[in-house]
């Protein structure tokens, strides 16, 4: 016989303590237990209280209602009426349609902003100085490795569903029937409800248990709130998507899908992110052609998701979409509908903490809205020094796909895109690889290899310098910024370290 003090770890062990008994036995049936035993409350101010939430604490939403969402503006009208003051809100973007919130920073209900990005008056007023504390703005990745560090730290989670059952499984979407809202995909919510201490479901549309498949499980869920309105729909879908006709986007789609595949990497199972600008949706279009003609297919397509890269998933040339974000119905129903298109968190999306489906990327095609003859590119601030934009998963699929291309008109009326310093650096030279406009190619010098490559295709390659000053030559040299020695933003790199700042505007001058 074994003796107990020889058994490897036995302290360890022992302090488990021994069986006491099982739980109490249930004995009502599935449906009693539904109706009574379940985690929906009586009203948004009941689940509230019932997190626990002080004055000072952080509370988080997510933005797949774009521009139809109704879920911030009534919490935060909610938590003003109970008297709540000095909150952070940790919202991964806010859009023009959340201008009811100046009235709450102006009360002091909110204090501290971090997000993705801002729009509209909101953007306007904190340009303008109407905050203390500086917003901080962070790319999806960066923001899910914040949450996920503990360096963003959220108190509660509210976050809006289409579809929730009473147990809080919740989607972006219904399969029961098709009359609710959708959304498409929640992976920036996934995030939230992973880490969060308390998480509130907001939804329209209860249905049975289990709401299978789910994009958040009831084991991350706390509470659950059955409202009127969660959101527009005419705001959150837009339905589908249109091809742009611009001769200059058609352009430099062309130049750009010509570009990746005299790079190497259109090749048959290639990785790729399309943004949903006209020029990148129409570099799909290109894409979708040559992919026909060579009788090559795409492993996956991943990010943002529209309706275009969707079709190209049914017609068989994509085998798998991975799905952050869903950009019009199209998607969302795409992502209901087949098998192999997935919504994935943003963690799994982009953060640098871990190994990221960024990181298997081919090669991403995105915008901006500034490029500087050092490659830098900024997607938040326009000419005039106001917020106007988001960060987005910019930097995050910039550094980690083998070939970042960035797509731009090489003006836009009397503003230059390409210009000597950015107003702001959201993300850096070192990692965009080749910058596409209507009027030239530029490559960095950092990646000579592409250089050679594009050239040996028959396409002429400028410098960026001389892509400026054809620019400069266009349209001139606008008047400089005005700016104010006060701070209203910080923007972080994905890994979270500070690359730049946003001043207040001076208009006083």
């Amino acid at each position: 016989m074994v003796e107990l003090n020889k058994i490897p770890h036995i302290d360890e062990i022992s302090n488990h303590g021994a069986f006491a008994g099982a739980g109490q036995k249930k004995t009502a049936t599935f449906r009693e237990r539904y109706l009574q035993q379940n985690k929906v409350v009586p009203s948004l101010e009941d689940a509230i209280r019932r997190t626990g939430l002080k004055d000072g604490m952080t509370i988080s939403f997510h933005h797949h209602f774009r521009n139809g969402d109704h879920i911030i503006n009534m919490v935060i009208d909610k938590l003003a009426e109970m008297g709540y003051k000095n909150l952070t809100l940790a919202a991964s973007s806010l859009t023009s349609v959340h201008a009811p919130l100046v009235r709450h920073i102006k009360n002091g209900v909110i204090t501290h902003i971090e997000t993705s990005g801002l729009r509209g008056e909101l953007a306007e007023e904190i340009s303008r100085g109407l905050m203390d504390c500086p917003v901080v703005f962070r790319s999806h990745g960066g923001r899910a490795s914040a949450i996920r560090s503990g360096e963003v730290h959220i108190d509660v989670a509210f976050l809006g569903a289409p579809s929730c059952d009473p147990y809080g499984n919740a989607n972006g979407y219904s399969r029961d029937d098709d009359n609710g809202i959708a959304c498409g995909s929640l992976g920036y919510a996934r995030t939230d409800a992973r880490y969060a201490d308390n998480v509130i479901i907001i939804t329209n549309h209860l249905v049975a248990y289990p709401n299978a498949p789910w994009a958040i499980p009831e084991y991350d869920v706390d509470y659950v709130v059955l409202t009127d309105d969660i959101g527009d729909p005419k705001g959150i879908m837009s339905g589908a998507t249109r091809y742009t006709k611009d001769p200059k986007e058609l352009l430099i789609a062309k130049t750009a899908a010509n570009i990746i595949e005299a790079t190497g990497y259109l090749y048959d199972g290639f990785s790729m992110q399309m943004g949903s600008g006209g020029a990148s949706l129409a570099t799909a279009r290109f894409l979708r052609q040559k992919m026909i003609d060579q009788g090559i297919h795409c492993r996956f397509a991943l990010g943002g998701i529209t309706g275009q890269i969707t079709a190209m998933h049914e017609e068989g040339l994509i085998e798998r979409v991975l799905d952050v974000q869903s950009f019009d119905l199209d998607a969302a129903l795409s992502l209901k509908n087949n098998h192999f298109h997935h919504q994935i968190g943003a963690t799994y999306y982009a953060s640098h903490m871990i190994s990221a489906a960024v990181d298997q990327l081919d090669f991403v095609v995105l915008s901006a809205l500034e490029i500087d003859t050092d490659f830098n590119v900024n997607v938040l601030t326009g000419s005039d020094g106001v917020i106007r934009g988001a960060i987005g998963g910019h930097p995050d699929t910039a550094e980690g796909a083998s070939l970042s291309v960035v797509v731009a008109p090489l003006t836009r009326g009397r503003i230059p895109t390409i210009v000597k310093h950015v107003n702001t650096v959201v993300t850096p030279g070192e990692v965009v690889d080749v910058v596409v406009t209507e009027q030239g190619i530029a490559v960095n010098p950092r990646r000579p290899d592409l250089k050679e490559k594009i050239e040996a295709a028959g396409l002429h390659v400028f410098t960026i310098e001389q892509l400026q000053q054809r620019a400069e030559m266009l349209v001139g040299v606008p008047d400089p910024i005005r700016y104010k020695d006060r701070i209203v933003g910080v923007v972080m790199y994905r890994d979270n370290t500070i690359i730049d700042v946003v001043h207040e505007i001076d208009e006083d001058a």
